[in-house]
């Protein structure tokens, strides 16, 4: 219930108090992302058994003493908000392609049914194992596998970390974590993964947990050359191989800088106005794409479908191609002011242009 009413709660107040956009401002928003990176670097160093994370003792006194006198809600709450912050930046998008109705049309209760079934499907695992917690106690007891999974989760938290990074990254043009650069430090990451399921490297965690010389068990060692070759699977991308499976992660082909991939598709034009006019002097169509450097599925799209040589074609001969990038940070050479559902707002950014085009042409977002 607190996660639905959150959810509920935030993206609707968010959406008519600032617009549409808002929610994915947010989630590209620099400080937003940055703090999340930090947040799981950090969370990832604790799981490796480099320190841990404990709350002051008089935290831990006073919410016993709370937990003594109240029901709990109050925790529970803050358990399923801090849920929330930590997801939003992968779930804004969808919410914010809900929320857009509000913001084309002014309507509420479409949005509303919308975002109570987002949440409530999110809410639903969770809800699930505290009706029936006997699933949890059928799981397996705590002991040296648990430090296993622990250490496993911090790689995968360090190698997510640099995504939320990427996005700020791109959104705001700093350019130090272009393609190769992500991805050398996921092949690092994960072929450290993999030396470390396979017995090869061991952190004091094992210690502390017991059996630190034992032998990797037959799934670790599996589990260990998948990681190696999900490494090796990589390596051909720091010359601009797609690499369909992390495509949705990486950053985009073109901020490479040494691309022998020649079936890559570029747009022709970044500019709404001036790739309308340039397909009306050729007598083409258009393809208007709106993305955003935080988009995981545009950058799917473009690895895995317009690589492909026939979309390719068509793409480059038949069409002219025009990406706008809804979260661009770039700075308007004037600011634009707008009226949108009975408000009037100030574009500032060339992603809040373009992002504004697509409520108020496409009902959109």
């Amino acid at each position: 219930v607190s996660i639905i009413v959150i959810y509920l709660a935030l993206g609707l107040v968010i959406t008519l108090a600032f617009g549409g956009n808002k929610l994915n401002e947010l989630s590209t928003n620099a400080v937003f992302n940055i703090f999340l990176f930090v947040l799981l670097v950090v969370f990832a160093l604790s799981f490796f058994g480099w320190f841990e994370i404990k709350l002051p003792s008089k935290w831990n006194n006073a919410v016993d003493d709370k937990a003594g006198k109240t029901s709990g809600i109050i925790s529970i709450f803050l358990m399923a908000f801090t849920l929330v912050l930590v997801s939003f930046s992968c779930t804004a998008p969808i919410v914010g392609l809900l929320l857009a109705e509000i913001s084309t049309t002014g309507k509420v209760l479409g949005p509303i049914f919308g975002m109570f079934g987002f949440a409530f499907a999110f809410a639903l695992v969770f809800s699930l194992f505290a009706l029936f917690p006997n699933f949890m106690k059928s799981l397996p007891k705590s002991g040296s596998w648990m430090a296993k999974i622990q250490v496993v989760l911090a790689f995968i938290e360090l190698a997510f970390a640099f995504k939320f990074l990427s996005v700020a990254d791109l959104a705001y043009g700093w350019h130090i974590l272009d393609r190769e650069v992500f991805l050398s430090i996921w092949i690092v990451i994960f072929a450290l993964l993999g030396a470390y399921l396979v017995g090869w490297l061991k952190f004091p965690i094992d210690a502390i947990a017991g059996e630190p010389d034992k032998p990797a068990s037959v799934p670790s060692i599996m589990l260990g050359m998948c990681s190696f070759i999900l490494a090796v699977y990589m390596v051909p991308g720091l010359w601009g191989a797609p690499c369909t499976a992390v495509s949705a992660f990486a950053p985009p082909l073109y901020t490479q800088d040494f691309n022998l991939n020649k079936n890559e598709v570029l747009p022709q034009y970044h500019d709404y106005e001036q790739g309308m006019a340039a397909a009306k002097a050729a007598g083409k169509p258009v393809l208007l794409d709106f993305t955003g450097f935080g988009c995981v599925n545009c950058r799917k799209i473009e690895a895995e479908v317009w690589t492909d040589p026939t979309v390719g074609r068509k793409l480059n001969e038949d069409y002219i191609l025009v990406s706008l990038f809804v979260d661009d940070k770039t700075a308007l050479p004037e600011q634009i002011r707008v009226e949108e559902n009975g408000q009037e707002r100030v574009l500032r950014t060339i992603g809040d242009k373009w992002s504004f085009l697509q409520r108020y042409k496409f009902g959109s977002n």
